[in-house]
């Protein structure tokens, strides 16, 4: 299996990448991590919860083994070449500042770099946001990046599955990441229509 991209940047929503994290190593796929400084912070404030090899591997176990974590100044990475194999990337949480860099093809850090990337080589950028209202701004850009191939994915759960908990609301946006980068095995999620 060619490994995912994973970064996670500085809006709330925290929670879903460190979930997105534990769901792409359980499959025994390998995950190039870059965590930007207030992805850091908001993690810290959001979960108490760091992006450190002491942490991920209290987190992951054995998986830590197949997170590969990259310094988020360092645009000379393996994933800032689209020479380099992979399925795709996830951006989870997204902050619309890193929404607005990547709709104009600034490239300042690895993240944004990361995600150019994913664009010009045509493979899966999946960005889930969350962010409300939403300014003019935020809606040109976005819909910019959906032109440009990526998948918007705002955090929104949905409640036909009637939800119990908010690990429930989590998994579901981890499902909906994971089908949109092409790499869910097993759905626990789905709606099947009404029954005549």
């Amino acid at each position: 299996m060619k490994p995912v991209v994973l970064a996670v940047t500085g809006a709330s929503g925290a929670i879903y990448g460190r979930a997105l994290l534990q769901a792409l190593t359980s499959q025994g796929r390998s995950v190039e991590l870059v965590v930007s400084p207030a992805g850091q912070r908001v993690a810290k404030e959001e979960l108490d919860f760091s992006y450190e090899p002491e942490s991920l591997a209290q987190l992951l176990g054995d998986k830590a083994k197949l997170v590969n974590r990259h310094p988020y100044a360092n645009i000379g990475a393996s994933i800032a070449s689209g020479s380099f194999p992979c399925h795709g990337m996830a951006v989870v949480p997204c902050s619309m500042g890193t929404v607005g860099r990547v709709a104009s093809g600034i490239s300042q850090n690895l993240v944004e770099r990361a995600a150019e990337v994913q664009l010009k080589e045509r493979r899966p950028l999946v960005l889930l946001f969350r962010e409300s209202p939403l300014s003019v701004l935020h809606l040109e850009n976005l819909l910019r990046l959906a032109r440009a191939g990526a998948t918007v994915l705002p955090a929104a759960p949905g409640y036909y599955a009637k939800p119990q908990t908010i690990d429930d609301l989590v998994r579901f946006l981890v499902e909906r990441c994971l089908q949109s980068l092409g790499v869910l095995q097993d759905a626990k999620i789905q709606w099947t229509g009404e029954t005549p």
